[in-house]
């Protein structure tokens, strides 16, 4: 539940942030008048993402045992892709996320309000889609039952729309730079469970080898049913029995990612930039 409250919180708070900007750009260059058009690409943004994650829920159901582990498998590796690409790229692009995003907005509010319809959509739906395929990939890791997962999200996605409001009003000041920094670090290890998760699917579906052959077993030390066995499989997908090429692959994928997102979000110094801006309805990504 830990785990899908702080993804719900990152992603939800990036995405109420590319809304309170545009929002607030249309306000203070006196377009008013195209806030409904806005409204709707984000409600059929979010429509969109609820539907697929719908879809991953529901729609494998009726296949064979063999067919649902290979499609969970296959969409776990995808959803540790997306948001491992998500982190660098926060990480990379945040400084000039605002700018960017009135810049698109500008050529969007010039070519008609369709385009800002499109433009809306897009800038909000990659990133319910992203979080939709990566929570559902952490509540089948997990395999804690609906509800958790779900739970947790929805809590996180709550307080990332509370924040972003606050701060649209400019009633707190977040150093997002740092808030993204830290839980950019702790995602990669969710993501390095994730994928253990969908090779061990895999496996299971006779696509990968080595189903038998475990690295280490410490379910006499680490009961499944304990509480702490329950924690450590809720936050980083940490499975008493692992393959060797469960592990092989964790380590293969979070020890490097580590290291390059260390080294690319800490490893030289940065101009210092405002936790927030001065004027309400503005906040800036730092």
């Amino acid at each position: 539940m830990l785990a899908n409250f702080l993804i719900g919180l990152r992603e939800g708070l990036e995405a109420a942030l590319v809304v309170s900007i545009l929002v607030a750009y249309l306000v203070r260059t006196g377009r008013r008048e195209l806030l409904p058009v806005l409204w709707l690409g984000v409600g059929i943004a979010v429509a969109l993402s609820l539907g697929f994650g719908a879809l991953l829920t529901f729609g494998p159901q009726g296949l064979s045992f063999e067919a649902q582990e290979a499609i969970g498998g296959s969409l776990s590796i995808v959803a540790v892709g997306l948001i491992t690409w998500m982190i660098f790229w926060m990480a990379k692009t945040a400084r000039h996320l605002k700018a960017d995003l009135q810049h698109k907005l500008d050529d969007a509010v010039s070519a008609g309000r369709r385009a800002v319809v499109v433009m809306a959509l897009l800038a909000v739906g990659r990133e319910g889609l992203e979080t939709a395929l990566f929570l559902w990939a952490g509540a089948q890791a997990t395999s804690t039952g609906a509800t958790g997962p779900l739970v947790g999200a929805a809590l996180g996605i709550a307080v990332a729309v509370v924040v972003a409001w606050l701060m649209y009003r400019g009633a707190v000041r977040l150093q997002l730079r740092t808030f993204f920094a830290w839980t950019g670090l702790f995602l990669v290890l969710v993501a390095g469970g994730v994928l253990a998760y969908g090779v061990h699917d895999l496996q299971e579906a006779g696509i990968l080898p080595g189903l038998g052959s475990l690295a280490f077993d410490v379910s006499a030390q680490v009961p499944p049913s304990s509480w702490y066995a329950t924690l450590l499989k809720g936050v980083f997908n940490f499975t008493p029995a692992t393959t060797w090429l469960q592990l092989v692959a964790w380590v293969a994928f979070v020890v490097p990612t580590l290291v390059v997102f260390v080294r690319t979000t800490w490893g030289g110094a940065r101009p210092s930039v405002p936790a927030a801006p001065r004027e309400a309805g503005a906040p800036v990504p730092a």
